[in-house]
């Protein structure tokens, strides 16, 4: 099975590079080996990408200057690969999976590939396999790369730590919403992204664009020598895609000329590690026999205030301990 992904994928199926990442995001524990086996093969035909990270708060047009921006790009000669993260309901687990109705004159392109994934209660805005989906892609000849977060929030710095730059969209009359948003997605930003900048909000699109360049000056410059850039679009008229594209790769050639890219993509190779090894012990602690039996008891006792919750956490760590 994985010999015939692998093949098909190198091929520019985009047939089989759907298998591989339903294979890839799938919860079962013998698929988990075959996807890593198929992810080991690719790994020689990744890293050629531009990845490109895009949130924003709902209602900001995310889908609607991505379909834009990426039929940009496909003019510019680009294949273009959309990972859009739906969120998951906290109740029944499910998510509406509508991207492809979102951005319909960009399904419909041959050069285009776009993915919804649901986020299963991941924090930072992202599915828990964004980062294999998005190396299925690369192998797959996609130049661009593009991960379309859940939403603005404070864990939405989590796509950050996957791609290399990171843009934020913001609404023109949002009001003062330097003080709204949250001050960890302003640094991490790499573009910022003023969005429906037409008929009536052109004047206040521009005076919220001199707002944040304002704003952004007071920040820490970024490692890599990069200063945020803030631009002004309008996807219903196609107005500032261009410029938004310049932008891109200006800030690809400052991190190249830096040799700051590959750095870079070790050092978020090194964080997945970790993530990924965080994930798996709490998932190893909630399927403890003992910890399954000792945990209502903790709970009650937590319910009832005759124990604190930090003491119960102590105990149930102790008898997850012994029980190796």
């Amino acid at each position: 099975m994985t010999e015939d992904y692998s093949e098909g994928i190198i091929k520019g199926s985009r047939r089989a590079l759907a298998k591989a990442m339903s294979l890839v995001e799938s919860s079962r524990e013998s698929d988990f080996y075959q996807s890593q086996q198929l992810l080991l093969k690719m790994l020689p035909h990744t890293g050629n990408s531009l990845r490109i990270g895009i949130t924003g708060s709902p209602g900001v047009g995310k889908s609607t200057l991505i379909e834009e921006f990426g039929l940009h790009l496909i003019e510019q000669g680009k294949r273009v690969a959309v990972l859009a993260v739906d969120p998951s309901s906290r109740r029944s687990g499910g998510s509406i999976l509508g991207d492809k109705v979102r951005m319909p004159r960009l399904a419909r392109e041959q050069n285009a590939f776009i993915r919804p994934s649901p986020s299963g209660g991941a924090l930072g805005g992202v599915a828990r396999k964004t980062r294999e989906c998005m190396l299925l892609c690369e192998a797959a000849g996609f130049d661009v790369i593009i991960v379309e977060t859940v939403g603005v929030g404070q864990s939405e710095t989590e796509v950050s730590s996957m791609v290399d730059l990171f843009m934020v969209l913001l609404l023109p009359n949002a009001g003062d919403e330097i003080q709204g948003i949250k001050r960890g997605i302003m640094e991490v930003a790499d573009l910022v992204v003023i969005t429906k900048s037409d008929g009536e909000y052109v004047l206040k699109a521009e005076e919220a664009r001199s707002r944040f360049k304002s704003a952004l000056r007071l920040m820490l410059a970024k490692p890599n020598g990069w200063r945020p850039k803030v631009l002004t679009t309008s996807a219903v008229e196609a107005k500032g895609i261009n410029d938004l594209w310049t932008a891109c790769r200006e800030f690809y050639e400052n991190v190249e000329r830096r040799s700051f890219l590959k750095d870079m993509r070790r050092g978020q190779s090194k964080e997945w590690l970790h993530q990924i090894l965080n994930h798996e012990l709490l998932r190893t602690f909630y399927h403890n026999e003992n910890v399954l039996k000792k945990l209502p008891e903790f709970e009650k006792l937590v319910f009832e205030q005759e124990m604190l919750p930090a003491s119960a956490a102590a105990e149930l760590l102790k008898v997850f301990k012994t029980s190796f």
